[in-house]
This record gives structure tokens, sequence and C-alpha cells, in this order.
């Protein structure tokens, strides 16, 4: 068999985003990373995603839904249509999408290329995506253009400490090898600003900070914006 086959075969045979480079290595290492933490990350953000996943409807998007760490803020029931490109994060999403009882399909393909009609979602989530996407302005554009008019786009992500700040220094310090490490994942990005400017008709935006021993991640801001 090879490696080709192998892959495939361990996620089910979905095929892998065209526009994704899968790192044999790093795509491994994000999916252990982010179930081994899932327990801890949550327990840092939980308040924050209880406040902007509520009410969410019975059918929902998610943006880079990885193992399937927001799965327990989904009802049972709830039909979500999951974007992840990364394979090596299929199985354990597929695990506990059946495990918490939630209709799943994914979608292999990156967030800049939604592969939905226009119009045709009630409710977008995202956490920890928008900062490792390669242009977070074109996939907020794609969340606006799928969803229909009222539709939340309902998100929390790590960004950019203020200029000046330890955090900010420690930020552009580590910010190669943190990209690296994290499929891109950039430290410095103002993702409030490229959703404000996303033409929402309405933003609700909080910026938080919480205490962890990964410094360059521990700036937040969770909000959610009306089509």
């Amino acid at each position: 068999m090879t490696a080709d086959a192998g892959l495939n075969a361990q996620c089910d045979m979905i095929e892998v985003a065209p526009d994704f480079e899968v790192h044999p290595g790093r795509g491994r290492f994000n999916a252990t990373f982010f179930l081994v933490m899932d327990g801890y990350i949550n327990w840092h953000v939980r308040k924050h995603k209880e406040e902007v996943y509520a009410d969410l409807p019975d059918s929902v998007v998610e943006l880079g839904s990885g193992v399937g760490a927001n799965l327990r803020y989904l009802r049972p029931g709830t039909r979500l249509v999951a974007v992840e490109p990364n394979p090596h994060m299929h199985p354990a999403l597929r695990r506990n999408a059946e495990r918490r009882s939630i209709a799943l399909e994914i979608k292999s393909v990156v967030a800049e290329a939604i592969d939905l009609p226009d119009q045709s979602a009630d409710a977008v989530i995202s956490s920890l995506v928008l900062c490792s996407v390669s242009n977070p302005s074109q996939v907020v554009a794609e969340v606006r253009r799928i969803l229909r008019p009222g539709g939340r786009f309902c998100y929390l992500e790590h960004v950019a400490a203020h200029r000046g700040t330890p955090t900010r220094v420690i930020q552009r310090v580590v910010r190669r090898p943190w990209a690296w490490a994290f499929e891109g994942c950039s430290c410095e990005r103002d993702l409030e600003m490229v959703v404000r400017s996303a033409g929402f008709a309405h933003v609700e935006n909080h910026q938080y900070r919480i205490h962890s021993p990964f410094l360059p991640f521990n700036t937040h801001v969770s909000g959610v914006a009306v089509a």
C-alpha cells in the first residue's frame, strides 16, 4: 500500500482539500495535540463559548471543526457541516460526533472556498481557526455569503496583544516556530477588525485574556456577527 493510499484509508476515503497541504508530521501532531488538550483548553474558554454558542439552531456550519471540541455545545440531533481540511482530524471528529449524537457531514475543503450555496446557513461557528487560515478576510466573506439574512457567525479566536505589551513581544519572537508547529497559526492577527470590516449588519465583540503557560495564545476575542 502506498503512503497516499494509507492516508485515504485512515481518513475514511475523504479527499484532501486541494489547497491544503497535509504535512505528515504536523497534521498528526495537531490532531493529537488538540485531542489531548481538549479538556484543558475548554476549561479556559468554556464561559465564553457558552455565551456565543447559546441557542444555536438545529443545523450549524463549523469552520475548522478539528477533533470536535465544540460538539459539547450542540444539542443532540444537531446537523453539523464540518469544514475541516486536515484529514488527520477526521477519525476523532467522527467518533465524538457519534458519541454526542450529532449528524455529521465533513467538507474536506479550505474555509476560503466553502462548498455550500449562497444564503444556505442559519449559523456558522468557529473557534481558534481564523488565526491559521491563509486569508481570514476571504474566509469571513465566505461566511457572509453562505449565511441567510439574520444568520449568525459566532466566533472565538486568539488575537494579537496590544502593541508594546510583553505578550505582544513574545508573540513577535515566537511567530515563526509557532506558525510552523500549528499549521500556519499566527499570533499577530487583528481578527476583530477583520470581522467588523466584513459588512455584517451588526457585530458584538468581547476582548478578554486567559491565563495559561502558552503565553502567545492568551489574548482572545469572542463575538457574534449578524448577517
